[in-house]
């Protein structure tokens, strides 16, 4: 179903609005960590569902369970310029806490936390080996189709 403009700018403003509690949610479950650290991974989470999945069209975070592969295997890797399989790791690590505390507070089924673990395990060697290639100006883009 197709959307004008200004209701997909009414819905990404809604989604976000909703997600910036559920940031406040996942901040709140970082106190224990170096203030450096924590920011690091609300930044992860935030870019990832509040940029990421309203970028197309308007998801709610809920849909960044099957999305983790397209985001952290491609859109990641072209998108920004500083990304290096060490920063695909960071995210990786930053979006996967702030699944673990949407899961320890109802707001998702562990079914898709699973799901969204396994994804990152399986496809982390991959996404990390991909941006290397992607980096190194002597090497093809993995990205070429044709």
């Amino acid at each position: 179903m197709e959307i004008n403009y200004e209701e997909y700018e009414k819905s990404c403003e809604e989604i976000r609005a909703a997600n910036n509690r559920l940031l406040e949610l996942f901040r709140d479950s970082l106190s224990g960590l170096k203030p450096g650290t924590a920011r690091r991974h609300v930044e992860n989470a935030e870019l990832y569902i509040n940029s990421y999945l309203l970028y197309e069209e308007p998801l709610t975070f809920e849909h960044g369970v099957s999305r983790i592969d397209d985001y952290l295997g491609y859109y990641f890797i072209r998108r920004f310029m500083w990304s290096t399989p060490g920063t695909i790791r960071s995210a990786a690590t930053g979006i996967k806490k702030f699944y673990k505390c949407m899961l320890d507070h109802g707001k998702i089924r562990k079914e898709d936390y699973d799901f969204l673990c396994e994804e990152i395990r399986y496809g982390l060697p991959k996404w990390q080996a991909d941006c290397a290639q992607y980096n190194d100006p002597e090497e093809d883009s993995p990205f070429d189709f044709f």
